[in-house]
């Protein structure tokens, strides 16, 4: 069994600045054993961390289309940002990955699936966020379940975490697996656990995004 947080971000992303090292001490003082590392249009935090984590870190990647976010898991390549949408989808599957609808319907976000429904987008996804810490409105995330339910996607969740005081705040219960297709098996009857992360986090969001910007804090 493990406990999955299935969209975490790290430093190598432009709005936050969690130190791997950091990362893993707090996932372990939560019980949280298995991560998805989605930041925004890279995979090098994944990759790094996977190196140094001693528990099961999944490389992925938060990525920016021309028709909103879509996030990769088991990526085995970065893909470029401000793709069309379809090119995207095409680049995550070439090379044996999974599609992740993230925060899907949320009003702050920029997700790929807004309320005009993109059904390229659903066809092709393995899984929705159905719980995002970070989503502030109930009535987005049960829109979210019942596109999952109505589609027979795989139903997920994630903390979102840009900050250390994040985590824990949403993951999976599931049974441990070997690869992918294990993953979506075990993903499908996992238990969601979570709790929503207080808005102002994205004031912190905000003054990190600048801060790097101005050459603050890079990695």
């Amino acid at each position: 069994m493990v406990r999955a947080d299935l969209h975490l971000h790290t430093i190598y992303s432009p709005d936050c600045s969690m130190k791997l090292a950091d990362i893993i001490g707090r996932y372990s003082s939560v019980g949280v054993n298995c991560l998805a590392v989605t930041d925004h249009n890279t995979i090098r935090g994944a990759l790094a961390l996977k190196e140094i984590c001693p528990f099961k870190v999944i490389i992925g990647e938060e990525i920016k289309t021309q028709k909103g976010e879509i996030v990769g898991l088991f990526l085995t390549q970065e893909i470029e940002r401000d793709l069309d949408l379809i090119e995207t989808i095409r680049r995550i599957k070439e090379q044996g990955g999974l599609i992740s609808i993230p925060h899907p319907f949320d009003r702050f976000h920029l997700s790929a699936l807004k309320k005009d429904m993109n059904e390229d987008l659903l066809r092709s996804a393995d899984m929705i966020e159905v719980f995002n810490a970070r989503a502030a409105y109930s009535m987005d995330k049960e829109r979210a379940r019942k596109v999952a339910q109505d589609y027979g996607i795989c139903p997920c969740a994630g903390s979102d975490a840009h900050t250390l005081g994040e985590i824990g705040n949403a993951y999976i219960e599931m049974d441990d697996f070997e690869d992918e297709k294990d993953f979506l098996a075990s993903l499908r009857y996992g238990r969601i656990e979570g709790r929503k992360t207080s808005p102002l986090v994205h004031i912190t969001t905000s003054l990190v995004k600048v801060k790097k910007k101005l050459g603050w804090g890079k990695v």
